[in-house]
């Protein structure tokens, strides 16, 4: 298989705190990878640097993207190349209309690619079709990004985003934060629908109950700044069920 993005030996520090400790995850074309773990083991940490998120600094090893080195690319960069951010907690936007939000950073992505850019008409079409596919409430479209939105609205829209968007590499951080069942059936379906050979994920979660809805390739146990377990989505059962507790060596123990 074609690998997308490699991380080897990556240290992260924010502050005078290292936060991760020698990572080393490889995400192949297609895959579906699951990143578990503790509070404070670094799970949203590995994904804001795959993005560029500032405030934090990279003090050793290397994250490669599609045979580059992702590391000396500015965040807009990274999004315009084709990787997407899922945020825990969701900004709001005042004032930035939905449809202009989208718009924009589509335009953004395909004149970086040398494309030319979709027409009103054209994008209004491909708008229509994602929200309708996904089950959105039109009147949440037509609302500035995220204000006023509940926890469940702020998902799906990030969602339509991801569908709009179409991203080589997905991090979805901790998506499934604040969804009641309905919720979280949805936004997984609207991510399920994205999933393709070409189109790869990060999923960070808490817990087995999303894994239930999206099945992933490989499912990683982050404890203390480094991968110290991965496996199928079997794994993620036995840690719903046991905890982390029990997960005491260091080494990668590979399927």
């Amino acid at each position: 298989m074609e690998p997308l993005l490699i991380i080897d030996n990556l240290h992260v520090s924010v502050g005078d705190t290292e936060v991760l400790k020698g990572v080393n995850l490889t995400v192949n074309k297609g895959e579906i990878h699951a990143i578990m773990g503790p509070n404070g083991s670094g799970k949203s940490t590995l994904v804001n640097v795959i993005a560029g998120k500032p405030g934090y600094d990279v003090t050793g090893g290397r994250v490669i993207y599609q045979s580059n080195n992702l590391l000396e690319w500015t965040p807009d960069r990274r999004a315009r190349e084709g990787i997407f951010l899922a945020f825990q907690y969701p900004i709001e936007l005042p004032g930035v209309r939905n449809r202009q939000f989208i718009k924009s950073a589509l335009d953004a992505i395909r004149s970086h690619r040398g494309d030319a850019e979709l027409t009103a008409r054209e994008f209004d079409t491909l708008f229509k079709e994602n929200v309708k596919k996904l089950g959105i409430n039109s009147d949440l479209v037509k609302r500035s990004v995220n204000e006023g939105f509940s926890g469940g609205e702020k998902k799906r829209s990030e969602t339509l985003q991801l569908a709009m968007l179409d991203p080589n590499l997905a991090l979805l951080d901790e998506t499934d934060s604040g969804l009641d069942i309905d919720a979280l059936r949805a936004v997984s379906d609207g991510i399920n629908q994205r999933c393709g050979p070409d189109k790869s994920m990060i999923l960070v979660t808490h817990y087995q109950r999303m894994l239930g809805y999206i099945v992933p390739d490989l499912v990683h146990v982050l404890l203390d700044g480094r991968i110290v377990r991965s496996g199928t989505e079997d794994l993620a059962r036995d840690l719903e069920s046991r905890g982390y507790d029990w997960i005491k060596q260091k080494t990668v123990v590979k399927i």
